[in-house]
């Protein structure tokens, strides 16, 4: 999954795609590279970041869904928690909804995709971006990662969603301490065995960059180790802003850990 930040203030590619044209042609760069969906996003998750209207994610996100969708035939993903930017990218090809509140955020999103049949991607996260960080504690992350997943997988079954248009995502990074993400990637077994696909976004994240005293413009290598151990332990999808490189990785990682079962 090729990371697309339609933002200005992203941790690491915030106003790398400033403009429309920008945009497209960095998903279009990202599908010749090896990309398998491009995950679009336009409001920063980013630790501390500020909320934004609806309106603006939409003039964000829309023109940039639409255009690539002329120009490829990639599966399309959208980031947002707001089910209105959901439904008005789904209208305009996206098949995916990646929804960091696992749809606790805005209660029309379960409807928007029960409706629509789209895939979506269920995250841990605790709080808001705002607060995630702000003394995250857990008694046990693995499980209590696991246990929320569980219980929103079932949230949204109950509300129409086809378990099979499922996939969950341990929240690497977001209200989590260093040892907290360390646990879900060595752990990351334990959330596989709950059936949906699992998806990670480890790229160029800052507990990296704690580890090795780093910052984010260093992390490839860190990212490339990280998303080995995640795909051995159970990983489905790589979320990277490194698209050759995560490329390769999951090609070479896939085929050991095919080799291991």
């Amino acid at each position: 999954m090729g990371i697309l930040n339609v933002t200005p203030d992203s941790f690491f590619d915030g106003g790398k795609a400033a403009t429309r044209s920008d945009a497209v042609d960095a998903a279009l760069r990202m599908v010749a590279e090896g990309a398998d969906l491009i995950d679009v996003g336009g409001e920063s998750s980013r630790p501390g970041a500020e909320p934004i209207s609806e309106q603006q994610e939409m003039d964000r996100v829309l023109p940039v869904v639409e255009a690539v969708r002329r120009r490829s035939g990639v599966e399309l993903s959208v980031d947002t928690t707001k089910a209105g930017v959901a439904s008005e990218a789904i209208a305009l090809g996206a098949t995916m909804v990646n929804d960091i509140s696992a749809m606790r955020m805005d209660p029309d999103m379960k409807s928007v995709v029960a409706e629509t049949g789209v895939f979506v991607v269920l995250m841990h996260m605790l709080g808001t971006p705002q607060t995630m960080q702000t003394g995250p504690a857990y008694r046990d992350v693995v499980e209590d990662v696991r246990r929320f997943l569980a219980d929103r997988r079932t949230a949204a079954v109950a509300g129409g969603i086809r378990g099979d248009r499922i996939l969950i995502d341990p929240g690497i990074g977001f209200g989590k301490r260093l040892e907290d993400n360390l646990a879900l990637l060595r752990n990351l077994r334990r959330i596989a065995e709950l059936g949906p696909p699992v998806v990670v976004g480890l790229s160029r994240k800052s507990f990296l960059g704690r580890i090795l005293d780093l910052p984010a413009s260093e992390r490839l290598e860190a990212t490339i180790a990280a998303n080995t151990a995640a795909i051995l332990r159970g990983a489905e999808i790589i979320r990277v802003h490194d698209v050759v490189e995560g490329r390769r990785t999951a090609d070479i990682a896939y085929r050991l850990r095919n080799h291991e079962d």
